[in-house]
């Protein structure tokens, strides 16, 4: 994407004191860095205006403010609820899961639905299934949207998980809707993946992309959930999706593209152009900052330190000004 302003956060070694953008320093500390990040478990109130995101830690008066925005509509996102973990970085998942679900329930306004954005299982067991699905029954949001991690395509190739919970869908479980005049699409980039390599869409399903956006209006905003991010978060970590960029392609002529991912189990953001990408923290355990450790994989915390790092993602339509506000709650 040529002549377009974005904005990236840059890791620098945990014994540093500041972080510059690559846009323009802040001057924002260490402290302050780990709080935007929600790496310390503070949540975050976005708004979105013409594809640019702005933050702001969320406080009671921020969630009130939120509240009383009379937004059209909102949804929740979840993810990597890893049911069946069993290991020191969080011996209880499914415990946690329903610390989610509680914020979820209590949200002053019930959400229209929830984005399930993967991994909701840890083996791809049928038991883990079945207590994902049980759990997310005591949610008072009707409906939920899946797409798959890659945990949930081990050994049968997501057959179990299409079957459960990709009905209707098209391909290995691509789909799209709408809703309220904005336009949701939910993509698969897990299938044909080495392992510790980069997300894959793969030809079909970008063929069927670009044929899905050919009626969509350019004033419509657009809604992308997959679990691997599509852009490059830590390509060596394989936290990127190698096709991505095919994929993007056919929404710049879209005003407001927001892309919703998991899989590395803390909020990033990146503004480029029209699009703004937003991971979202996980529901089971934490994983180290980019580049801070020798590899991926669960983090260990301490036990009450664990709550601050896990956490939903709450989203807010105002048609009017067409935005979105986005928040991450910590369970604890």
């Amino acid at each position: 994407m040529k002549n377009t302003k974005y904005i990236e956060h840059r890791f620098l070694p945990v014994d540093s004191d500041h972080i510059t953008h690559n846009v323009e320093s802040d001057g924002v500390d260490r402290r302050g860095f780990l709080k935007c990040m929600a790496w310390a478990g503070t949540g975050m109130l976005c708004t979105m205006s013409g594809g640019i995101l702005a933050s702001k830690v969320l406080s009671p008066a921020s969630a009130a403010a939120a509240e009383s925005s009379m937004s059209d509509f909102s949804f929740v996102q979840i993810s990597d609820s890893h049911i069946g973990f069993n290991k020191p970085a969080n011996m209880d998942v499914a415990g946690t899961l329903k610390q989610s679900i509680a914020k979820i329930n209590a949200l002053p306004v019930a959400p229209d639905f929830i984005l399930h954005t993967g991994d909701l299982t840890h083996l791809s067991e049928p038991e883990e299934f079945d207590t994902l699905e049980q759990l997310l029954k005591t949610t008072k949001t009707g409906k939920i949207f899946y797409v798959p991690g890659e945990h949930d395509v081990l050994n049968d190739n997501g057959k179990q998980y299409r079957e459960r919970f990709g009905k209707n869908t098209k391909g290995n479980g691509w789909f799209s809707f709408d809703h309220h005049g904005v336009h949701f699409i939910g993509l698969v980039n897990v299938l044909n993946i080495r392992e510790g390599g980069l997300g894959v869409l793969g030809n079909d399903q970008l063929e069927w992309l670009e044929d899905d956006l050919k009626a969509v209006s350019s004033s419509t905003p657009i809604v992308v959930f997959a679990h691997v991010p599509l852009w490059a978060a830590y390509p060596k970590w394989g936290w990127g999706t190698e096709d991505a960029e095919r994929a993007l392609g056919y929404m710049k002529r879209f005003g407001s593209v927001t892309v919703l991912n998991g899989h590395i189990h803390q909020t990033l953001k990146k503004v480029e152009g029209n699009v703004t990408f937003h991971t979202a923290m996980s529901t089971a355990f934490p994983q180290p900052a980019p580049g801070t450790a020798p590899k991926p994989g669960p983090m260990k915390v301490e036990a009450a330190i664990l709550p601050t790092v896990l956490g939903i993602t709450e989203v807010n339509y105002i048609e009017s000004k067409h935005s979105l506000a986005v928040v991450d709650t910590k369970l604890g």
